[in-house]
Formats: C-alpha cells, sequence, structure tokens
C-alpha cells in the first residue's frame, strides 16, 4: 500500500502499527474467517470553510489505511454509514449543475477505495464495492439525505450519502441483497442496510481492538464527566477527605447552637407562628372588639329633601360625559397595544403559484445576517417540477 499525502501530514501504511496479528483475536487459528464491521460517520466540509475539507480528507485517508491494514490481516470488511458524499452523478439530484462533480476530492477518493460497478465485470481499481449499485446499478432517485429545512423529501430532492460498502470477496460471495428505507422518517436520513448469507461462529474471546479493552472502559461503568477531570492524587483526595468530614461536623454542631437559641413559637407569640391548615376551616374562638367611639349616623340624617330637577339633568349629562371619556380612553388603550403587538404579518403571495410565502431568516455570517426575506412555501424539487418550490424571493422590509 502507498502512502498518501494531504496537507501538513504524512500517513503511511505503518501508522499506529496496525499491522497483521494485532487486529487478530490471539485464538484465531485460520479456519474461520473474521468479519470487522466498521460504523462510521465521516466530516461534513462547508464550502466556505477550507480547513474543514482538509480535515475531511484525512479522515478520508485513516479511515482507508484502517481498511485496508484490516484486509491485509485476513479480515473481510464492511464499512456503513454516513460518507458524506454522493459518489456519481447518478446519487445526486442536481448534479448536472454543480460546477467540477468529477473534481470533487471526497469523489475521487471514494474512486480509489471502489471497484467498477459490475460485481462480476469491469477492471478492479479499489478493494471495495458499493453494494447498492452492485444490485441497482441504474436506480434513479435512490436518495437517503434529504435537506429538512426546505421540505425536499417530499418529492425525493435529495442524495445517496449512506452506503454499505464490502471488500469484492465478501460482497461477490455472501451478499444477497442491498437496499435503502426512504420511508422510515424520524431524521433527515434514512436508514440503508444489506442481506450476507453467512453464519456467525461465536468467537472465544474479543479481538484486542474491542472498546472494552480501552482504558476508559475498564472496571465499572464510570460518568462522562469523568473522562474530563483530572484525578487527584490518593494521598490529597484522603487528606481532602478527613478535612471535608471535620468540616461538616463542625457546621452541623453550629447549625444545632443556632437552632437551640432560637425562641419556640410558644415563647414569641401564637400570633407570628405559622397556622395550621385546618384553622381556616373552623369558626374563630375569639370575639372581634368593637371600634370605639363609632356613632351610627341617626335616622334623619339619611333623609334628603327631593332633588331638584335640574339637577338630576346635570348628573345625567356628567354621567355621559364621564362614560364618554372611559370609551375614549379604552380606544387610546386598543390602538396602543394594536400598535404593540400588531399580530401576524400579512404574507406576500410567491409569483409561480400566488400563494402565501414562507418567511425566513439568514444565518450566514456576512453583510445580510439576521434579515428576514421570503420564499415560496411549497418544498424544493426538480425546477421542471410545476409542483415543487418556485424562484420567488423578496427581502422583508425593516419594520
Amino acid at each position: 500500500m502507498e502512502s498518501t499525502w494531504y496537507g501538513e501530514g504524512k500517513l503511511g501504511n505503518d501508522l499506529f502499527g496496525w499491522g497483521g496479528g494485532s487486529l487478530l483475536p490471539s485464538t484465531w487459528e485460520g479456519k474461520e474467517k473474521i468479519l470487522t464491521l466498521i460504523n462510521v460517520y465521516c466530516p461534513h466540509a462547508d464550502p466556505g470553510k477550507p480547513e474543514r475539507l482538509a480535515f475531511k480528507m484525512r479522515f478520508y485517508s485513516l479511515l482507508k489505511i484502517r481498511a485496508e491494514a484490516l484486509l491485509a490481516a485476513g479480515s473481510h470488511v464492511i464499512i456503513l454509514g454516513d460518507l458524506n458524499t454522493a459518489h456519481r452523478p447518478i446519487d445526486h439530484w442536481d448534479a448536472v449543475n454543480l460546477e467540477c462533480f468529477e473534481e470533487d476530492p471526497g469523489r475521487k477518493w471514494m474512486d480509489g477505495l471502489l471497484s467498477s460497478l459490475g460485481c462480476q465485470t469491469g477492471s478492479h481499481v479499489g478493494p471495495f464495492i458499493d453494494s447498492y449499485r452492485c444490485f441497482q446499478p441504474k436506480q434513479e432517485g435512490a436518495f437517503t439525505c434529504w435537506s429538512a429545512v426546505s421540505g425536499a423529501r417530499h418529492l425525493n430532492y435529495g442524495s445517496r450519502l449512506d452506503y454499505v460498502l464490502g471488500d469484492r470477496t465478501l460482497v461477490i460471495d455472501t451478499f444477497q441483497d442491498s437496499f435503502l428505507l426512504p420511508e422510515v422518517m424520524g431524521s433527515d436520513h434514512c436508514p440503508v442496510g444489506a442481506v450476507l448469507s453467512v453464519s456467525s461462529v461465536p468467537a472465544k474471546e474479543c479481538p484486542p481492538l474491542c472498546t472494552r479493552f480501552l482504558p476508559e472502559f475498564a472496571g465499572t461503568q464510570l460518568k462522562i464527566h469523568r473522562f474530563l477531570v483530572r484525578l487527584k492524587d490518593p494521598v490529597f483526595r484522603h487528606s481532602a477527605l478527613k478535612l471535608n468530614n471535620k468540616t461538616q461536623v463542625q457546621m452541623h454542631q453550629n447549625k444545632a447552637r443556632v437552632r437551640s437559641t432560637r425562641p419556640r413559637p410558644s415563647q414569641a407569640g401564637s400570633s407570628r407562628g405559622q397556622k395550621n391548615l385546618t384553622s381556616y376551616f373552623h369558626p374563630s374562638s375569639s370575639h372581634p372588639q368593637a371600634s370605639p367611639n363609632l356613632e351610627l349616623p341617626s335616622v334623619g340624617a339619611l333623609m334628603t329633601p327631593k332633588t331638584s330637577e335640574k339637577e338630576v339633568m346635570t348628573k345625567v349629562v356628567e354621567g355621559q360625559a364621564s362614560a364618554s371619556e372611559a370609551k375614549d380612553e379604552k380606544k387610546i388603550r386598543t390602538s396602543f397595544w394594536k400598535s404593540v403587538l400588531g399580530g401576524p404579518l400579512s404574507m406576500p403571495l410567491c409569483r409561480g403559484h400566488r400563494e402565501p410565502c414562507v418567511r425566513r431568516t439568514v444565518k450566514k455570517p456576512g453583510p445580510n445576517l439576521g434579515r428576514h426575506f421570503y420564499i415560496c412555501a411549497r418544498p424544493q424539487g426538480p425546477p421542471t417540477d410545476p409542483s415543487s418550490r418556485c424562484n420567488f424571493f423578496l427581502w422583508s422590509r425593516p419594520s
């Protein structure tokens, strides 16, 4: 295997000492064939961040080196998961409009990893085969990922980023089918799978690369934050534990002294104590004292002479004026709250379908960050599909 160069580092075939016997269990006698399953998520490369592309390609190189080292050690290998690259134009909904589709570094890496589409024929390039294209070489619209923001899944406007790759011998001899499950919802990706005709033999012991042998998983299961905290010296921890116990005992004694010096409710007066809930459901036993020097008006004082007609009219006019002022004040309050809480905005109509648009916000860093705009509310789809989103766009006016 040749060494691979990318970025500043050199990745060789002796990386981390991944050679022959270290990848297989010590009890392996060569009678059975080891099958190694690599379930992986490959990083996404943001077009606006070149350093992400460099990181992604280094990850690809490490994945290829690991898989080829396992093959060289005598194991079958399956790579499955989200590789974050649509390999062929048939695997992407808009490959025709993408510039330099074939020149993408991720697609070139997959060209070197995979053999040609035919299982039995074709030139042998890479050690692995795309199992889905082996069984469905010309199936169009076979996508596994769609944009959740644009609703592209409704019109199957996506790409195939998830794969089940197997080494050439394994796919030809044991694979019976490879499939996608786009009807399974719950994510912007759908599951992928394959059917193999093999019989599994339980291993006598786990291989050295099993995660159970990692130091982090030795002994009892730890909490995740323990992996991020540096352990202290045992002597220091023992002394700190003693000091902590003494401090807790001293604090407990101080609290006991404070409680003993506080007056009890009976000493401080029953009026300040907290009442029982049942006391609210019984009549009070104490009689309230009458206020002193309280004089009741005489009956004669309550009697007034007959009000004149002029006074009655004056009171009616004053009442109508106060009612009118109350209505005006209510209108002012209503108009104020309407100006503050204007309610939902009326959406403009898109020109393609004459339907209400949806309001979006610019989240990409730049001069328009945070601005609002309107687009067609329909899901994204092929431009030739009349039921897909039209190209209407309108900036929202600042309020």
